[in-house]
């Protein structure tokens, strides 16, 4: 029987390999993990899997020169670095080691496959949420005209949510929009699960929002395929509240874009979006007092001319009126005039004969007549009986004599 030792065993295979396989062949893999060595060699695993599970897993290596070369095409075209979770279509060699085993050298990767099997993919997620029903359901739903209360989905220290914060904080119309955080992974395998979780959050307090905005800075192409995952955006199409999307890319539309109430291409544009819409309903309610205001003046500038009216229409009544009761009081007046000197002659007249009949019946008129005025003891005669002693007075027009009675 013939022996090997382990090392001819190898060189033998290494041998038989090289000669019955072809010089290269294209391969269509996953990048399941991808380490860069600073001398610049690439080291990665490559797999094949169906949903879960590993089907087939293999070692490679693209040397420091080729992956130069291989990095800035496929970044060029892409717009993307190789990254782990990618689909590629790759060019390589099998390589057997003595002592390492089986690996492959890249000698190539089409960028084009990547991005293609990127759009398929795209496309079948798009196919299915509209076979489900769903992929208009969160733009059915009423955005308010004032959302006032945002909830932010975004990494805290990401450059748009900065941009994002900076310009809602420091509008120059003084409006106040409350912002609360949800950190979330914003690029790679574990975003759709991070950010989930915080849709998640969200929901909890669904009563506290009037919209939710999903925003990231700007990236690759690769960098937004997150964001094309199936189960993110179903629950994204489902999500109660208006679902506000800036991704972050001027060229290409995500699924999340798709299925999202209002879809803006940067960070600042949703704040622009936002401020704007405080802008719009201010101007609303300007205008509104605006019009109020000119019926106001209007109304009142009728009632003023009313009242310029009736208090014109009154001068002439009241100086008719008073010219009137002018006119009645010259009358009265001269009426008044007229019967008091009447009255006046009638009085002088009666106080000539009461002071012609007083003086008629003056005592002094009367004893000039040649009558005298008797009194006894000082009183009237009239009446009284004369006896002895009694005093008479007799008075005269010129003399008054003193009388005593002897006998009566």
């Amino acid at each position: 029987m013939e022996h090997y030792s382990l090392s001819q065993f190898n060189v033998e295979v290494k041998q038989t390999l090289k000669n019955a396989l072809e010089p290269s062949y294209w391969i269509v893999c996953e990048i399941g993990e991808l380490n860069l060595h600073r001398n610049g060699h690439c080291y990665l695993e490559l797999v094949e899997k169906k949903d879960s599970r590993i089907l087939a897993k293999i070692r490679a290596t693209i040397w420091s020169y080729t992956y130069a070369n291989i990095h800035r095409l496929f970044h060029r075209i892409t717009g993307s670095d190789l990254s782990v979770g990618m689909q590629i279509l790759i060019n390589a060699t099998l390589e057997f080691h003595e002592v390492y085993g089986l690996s492959l050298n890249v000698k190539d990767i089409d960028p084009n496959y990547t991005l293609g099997e990127r759009e398929r993919k795209r496309q079948a997620t798009i196919q299915q949420l509209v076979e489900d029903g769903i992929l208009d359901l969160n733009k059915s739903l009423i955005l308010p005209l004032v959302p006032q209360r945002i909830a932010v989905i975004s990494a805290e220290g990401a450059a748009g949510y900065g941009d994002f914060m900076n310009q809602l904080n420091n509008n120059s119309y003084g409006y106040v929009i409350h912002t609360k955080l949800f950190n979330a992974t914003m690029q790679g395998e574990g975003a759709p699960i991070s950010i989930l979780d915080q849709l998640h959050r969200i929901y909890e307090l669904e009563e506290e929002y009037d919209a939710v905005v999903v925003i990231r800075g700007g990236g690759s192409k690769m960098d937004l395929d997150c964001f094309d995952d199936y189960e993110l955006n179903a629950h994204l199409a489902q999500f109660p509240l208006p679902i506000i999307t800036g991704i972050g890319h001027d060229r290409d539309e995500t699924i999340a874009d798709l299925v999202a109430n209002i879809s803006l291409k940067t960070p600042t544009a949703v704040a622009e979006f936002l401020l704007s819409g405080f802008m719009d309903f201010e101007s609303k309610i300007t205008e509104v007092f605006d019009r109020i205001k000119n019926l106001i003046e209007l109304q009142l500038s009728n009632e003023t001319f009313i009242i310029q009216q009736l208090k014109h229409d009154l001068a002439q009544k009241a100086g008719i009126k008073i010219l009137s009761e002018e006119n009645k009081l010259d009358k009265i007046s001269s009426s008044i005039e007229s019967n008091s000197q009447t009255l006046l002659k009638s009085e002088l007249s009666r106080l000539q004969l009461t002071s012609k009949i007083l003086e008629a019946r003056d005592p002094k008129s009367i004893l000039k007549k040649g009558f005298t005025i008797t009194k006894v003891n000082g009183k009237s005669i009239n009446g009284q009986n004369i006896k002895e002693g009694d005093i008479i007075e007799t008075q005269t027009a010129t003399n008054k004599i003193i009388s005593k009675v002897e006998k009566s």
